[in-house]
């Protein structure tokens, strides 16, 4: 059984931020699922019973945060609590709610009702509406009492929790990109080929892996590409330095929206090409899901644009073997083109999230100040960072040469990233709890990528995403699938702006970035 699975030697690439994901790559761990579940840490303080006042012990306060997410444990085997608690005289209670649509139900009506907890998650969509409505503390003038928040999120990241150059909320430290190609080298090697290094070459590999039976089977049954819809062609788009449909990028020292970016037509006109071989994935606007991992595990498709999680995780490399052994995939140096190489774009103006703090608090200085505390202990690198991504060191891990090595007991404190109200530091955080995948996910990391600004961009009134957003993707599908001509462009363009109200969009977002100092 064949279990080599190496990335390619990383080329000398300039590292640059890319997903969303990821990916958006989303909350949690980062890499994984977790079951439902909630809990409301109530404490043994019982309400945050007052300490002693002797020997310099001040009094324990109480602070209620609320936020998505599951599997937090009771207070008394919330160990993660326990030691915030411990360091900062707190009695912490953390309530947290599986259903996103629940936690926003049960928000809204705290925020209308004056029952404000002291520490909240917010969607951006929920922070204008607060913010707004005067609900929100405006950190604007507490920003040094939030220095360490400061230097660990970046400033990128403290724009993510603005409303009309006011921070009303502070935003997660950022993520880091996970999308590469993957390619069968199996299959190169049975068809006597290198692996692809410009896009042309990609689009001969996928033609070839359509047309030889690389399999060896006899049969007619592959194809060179797959993916998830548009994305699949994502480092295609990049090597003509397109970001994808509908992305705000700084070129030439000016934004620009992809669509409207003149590389745009070239990229599609090629994509056209690409798919007018055959050796495209026929179901390609159609896959949902992890529909196009399934068909790479299955030995139908040899390159795919995916995450290096839903690759390299232990369940799907047993999979893999189980279905063919001999299977070899291995991580793909985005292809070059007319602009060079980049590996798709990724959004620099999202965040994993944001969390803000009630106006009201403000007439409780001393509970203001302890969420200050908080934030900034769960921010300081030598302090409670460690703790909420690891536990307690020589108990959830050990630090060997430098590393983080996890141990058994952290399986204790996997509800850890419920308290990563700043983030984390993303790379360390994932090496240390994925060792095995750390090659795969610095290769991804590496890839130079587009820098997409759209993050940072809020809806006018009068603009429905969805509608253009649907819109925009059954007119490129025509296009490169050939049922629309690109000398037809300009005209979609003007349907766009016109029907779809586009134009108010753009020039509101171009506004909105120029505020930010983005362009020129």
């Amino acid at each position: 059984m064949k279990t080599n699975w190496k990335p390619l030697a990383a080329l000398a690439l300039t590292a640059a931020m890319l997903a969303g994901c990821a990916s958006g790559n989303g909350g949690g761990d980062g890499a994984g699922t977790n079951g439902a579940g909630t809990g409301g840490n109530t404490g043994a303080n019982g309400g945050g019973a007052n300490k002693e006042q002797n020997g310099g012990e001040r009094s324990t306060v109480t602070l209620e945060v609320i936020e998505p997410g599951n599997n937090l444990p009771a207070p008394d085997r919330d160990i993660i609590k326990q030691e915030l608690d411990k360091a900062l005289d707190l009695n912490l209670n953390l309530t947290v709610y599986p259903s996103g649509d629940d936690y926003m139900n049960q928000l809204n009506v705290r925020m209308a009702s004056g029952n404000f907890p002291d520490l909240f998650s917010v969607s951006r969509e929920q922070l204008l509406q607060f913010a707004a409505q005067g609900l929100l503390l405006d950190l604007t003038d507490y920003m040094d009492d939030l220095d360490q928040v400061k230097s660990f999120i970046g400033e990128e990241s403290l724009k993510k929790g603005m409303v009309d150059g006011k921070v009303y909320a502070v935003s997660k430290s950022p993520q880091v990109p996970y999308n590469t190609y993957w390619i069968r080298q199996d299959w190169l090697d049975a068809l006597g080929l290198e692996l692809p290094q410009t896009i042309e070459e990609l689009q001969e590999v996928a033609v070839a892996f359509t047309e030889q039976d690389p399999d060896g089977n006899g049969k007619k049954d592959t194809f060179g590409l797959t993916g998830g819809k548009f994305s699949a062609f994502a480092p295609v788009f990049g090597a003509f330095g397109v970001g994808m449909p509908g992305n705000f990028y700084v070129k030439d020292g000016e934004v620009v929206n992809a669509l409207y970016d003149p590389a745009m037509r070239d990229a599609l006109a090629f994509i056209q090409g690409f798919i007018d071989t055959g050796a495209v994935d026929p179901e390609l606007l159609a896959n949902s899901g992890l529909q196009h991992q399934e068909k790479a595990i299955k030995g139908q498709a040899g390159i795919i644009w995916i995450d290096w999680p839903n690759m390299t995780k232990d369940q799907f490399v047993e999979q893999i073997e189980t279905v063919n052994p001999d299977a070899e995939w291995v991580q793909l140096e985005a292809p070059e083109g007319p602009a060079g190489r980049f590996d798709g774009s990724y959004d620099i103006g999202s965040t994993p999230g944001r969390y803000a703090i009630p106006k009201a608090l403000e007439k409780e200085p001393e509970k203001l100040q302890r969420v200050f505390e908080l934030l900034n202990y769960i921010s300081d690198p030598d302090g409670g960072s460690k703790v909420v991504q690891f536990g307690v060191e020589g108990t959830h891990y050990e630090v060997q040469d430098g590393e983080i090595v996890t141990l058994d007991a952290m399986a204790d404190v996997a509800h850890s990233w419920l308290y990563q109200f700043t983030g984390r530091p993303e790379m360390e955080y994932l090496k240390a709890k994925f060792p095995k995948q750390a090659a795969y996910m610095e290769y991804a990391a590496e890839q130079p990528r587009i820098e997409a600004l759209n993050g940072f961009v809020d809806f006018p009134a009068g603009y429905t995403a969805t509608d253009a957003d649907r819109y925009i993707e059954e007119e490129l599908a025509k296009f490169i699938y050939g049922r629309n001509a690109l000398d037809n462009y300009d005209q979609f363009l003007q349907t766009l702006e016109t029907a779809m109200n586009y134009k108010t969009f753009t020039d509101s977002a171009l506004e909105q970035l120029a505020a930010l100092g983005y362009g020129g």
